[in-house]
C-alpha cells in the first residue's frame, strides 16, 4: 500500500512506554520511507477531533532517539470516548448534534492521513476499533494500527502490554524508601496501593520484585535492621477474596511479633464492597466517561486502612499510591526491547495494508501479530494460581 501521510496519537492514562513508541515509530518511517510525513495529534482523541496536531519536520527525526529516555509522553493525552457524544460535547470537543466518529474521520481525512497509529490501553484500543469500523463502513480508506499500553497489563489477548514491566519495577523502587517508614513509630500499618482497577497482575509483579529485593539484602537484625520489616506481609489483588477476620487474625500476629504490617494493595481490590457500602448509604459513586468507577475518589487504600488498623491494632497508619511514580518513568531495558518490536511490526503492518492492535496473542501461540480489534478488550484476570505468584504468598505466610 502507499502510504503517504502517518498520524499518531497517545492517549489515557500515562505507561512507560508512550514516549519510547512514538519515538520508536518515527525511527522506523524514517529508517523505510524517510519522505513520508507524520504528525501527532495533541491530547489525544480530542486533539484529532479539534484538528490541533504537530508535524514531525526533519529535526524532530534526527532527534527522535531521545525519545526513549523520558516518561510521559510528548503528545499529551485525554481520555475521550469516541462513541460517548454526550460527553464529547459536554467538553466542546464535538458541536451539539455531531457525531465524534464522523468528525473524527474528517479530520483525518482533511490532514490527508492514510494510516493512524493509536498507542493506548484497552479503552484507547476499543475507541480505536469503533473509529475503525465507522471508517471502513463509509469508505474513508484509512487503516488503524494500535499499540497497547497499560501498566495493569490486562489487555486481552496481548501477553505483555508496553509498559507493564518497567512500572512494576518502578514500584517496587518506590516501596524501598516507603516501607522504610515502619521505623518511625511503634506497631505501624502501611498501605502500599497499586494501580490496577481490575487486574491484579501490577501489584503481584511489584510485590514480588521487591520481595526478591529484600532476599539480596544483608541485614543487621541483632540491631533491629530486620529483614522481616522490610518485606511483604500480605498481597491483596481484586482475583481473590479478601477474608477480612482471617488475614487481620494473621497480620495481628505479624504485628505483635515484629511491629509492623506492610500490605501491598491493588486498587480495585475489594472496590465492589466499596461501592456496594457507598450506594447502601444513599451516595453518588463518581465515574469517569467510560464508565469505570473513579478510584482515586472511592480511595480503596483508605478503605482498607479503616478496616484493619483496629482489627490489628495498628498506632499509625500510612497508605502511599505508587501509581503515578511508576506510571511517569522512562521505559526499562525489558520494555525498550518489547516496544522497539512491536513499533517496528506496527509499520511494517501500516506498509501492508493491515490493521489491528500490536501485541503476543496469547490466542494464535503468543505470535508478535496484528490483533484483530474486535477481539480486543479490557480486564483480562491474573492468574493467581501461576506458580511464581503462590510461591510469594507461600514465602510471607498468606495462603
Amino acid at each position: 500500500m502507499t502510504v503517504k501521510t502517518v498520524a499518531m496519537l497517545t492517549a489515557g492514562g500515562l505507561a512507560p512506554c508512550l514516549s519510547s513508541a512514538v519515538g520508536g515509530l518515527i525511527e522506523r518511517y524514517t529508517a523505510l520511507a524517510p519522505d513520508v510525513r507524520i504528525i501527532g495529534y495533541v491530547d489525544g482523541y480530542a486533539g484529532l477531533l479539534t484538528g490541533r496536531s504537530i508535524e514531525v519536520t526533519d529535526e524532530v527525526r534526527r532527534d527522535a532517539a531521545r525519545l526513549h529516555r523520558f516518561g510521559g509522553s510528548p503528545l499529551g493525552n485525554s481520555r475521550v470516548k469516541l462513541t460517548n457524544v454526550e460527553d464529547c460535547v459536554r467538553r466542546g470537543l464535538v458541536p451539539e448534534g455531531g457525531n465524534p466518529l464522523h468528525v473524527a474521520a474528517e479530520q483525518l481525512e482533511a490532514d490527508g492521513v492514510d494510516v493512524l497509529h493509536t498507542i493506548g490501553g484497552d479503552d484507547t484500543n476499543t475507541t480505536a476499533a469503533d473509529l475503525a469500523a465507522y471508517l471502513a463502513e463509509h469508505d474513508y480508506g484509512l487503516q488503524v494500527v494500535g499499540l497497547p499500553k497499560t501498566i495493569d497489563n490486562d489487555v486481552v489477548p496481548i501477553r505483555q502490554s508496553l509498559g507493564a514491566w518497567t512500572a512494576a519495577e518502578q514500584g517496587a523502587i518506590f516501596a524501598r524508601n516507603v516501607l522504610a517508614e515502619h521505623s518511625s513509630n511503634p506497631r505501624m500499618l502501611i498501605i502500599h496501593e497499586v494501580m490496577g482497577r481490575h487486574c491484579g497482575w501490577l501489584t503481584a509483579e511489584t510485590a514480588r520484585r521487591h520481595h526478591a529485593w529484600v532476599g539480596e539484602q544483608e541485614f543487621v537484625p541483632a540491631f533491629g535492621n530486620d529483614h522481616r520489616r522490610w518485606d511483604v506481609h500480605a498481597v491483596f489483588v481484586p482475583e481473590r477474596h479478601v477474608d477480612l477476620d482471617a488475614e487481620a487474625e494473621r497480620l495481628r500476629a505479624v504485628m505483635d511479633e515484629i511491629g509492623c504490617v506492610n500490605i501491598f494493595l491493588s486498587e480495585g481490590a475489594g472496590v465492589s464492597d466499596i461501592v456496594a457500602q457507598l450506594e447502601a448509604a444513599g451516595q453518588e459513586v463518581p465515574r469517569d466517561p467510560f464508565g469505570h468507577v473513579q478510584l482515586d475518589k472511592v480511595n480503596p487504600g483508605a478503605w482498607f486502612a479503616k478496616q484493619f488498623a483496629e482489627l490489628v491494632g495498628a498506632e499509625k497508619v500510612m497508605v502511599q499510591k505508587s501509581g503515578y511514580f511508576a506510571r511517569s518513568a522512562a521505559a526499562n531495558d525489558e520494555d525498550l526491547a518489547l516496544i522497539k518490536e512491536c513499533t517496528d511490526l506496527a509499520v511494517d503492518t501500516a506498509f501492508a495494508g493491515g490493521s489491528g492492535v500490536i501485541g503476543h496473542d496469547e490466542e494464535r501461540g503468543e505470535e508478535l501479530r496484528a490483533i484483530e480489534f474486535p477481539r480486543i478488550a479490557g480486564g483480562k484476570a491474573f492468574d493467581v494460581e501461576v506458580g511464581w505468584f503462590s510461591e510469594l504468598l507461600g514465602s510471607i505466610g498468606q495462603r
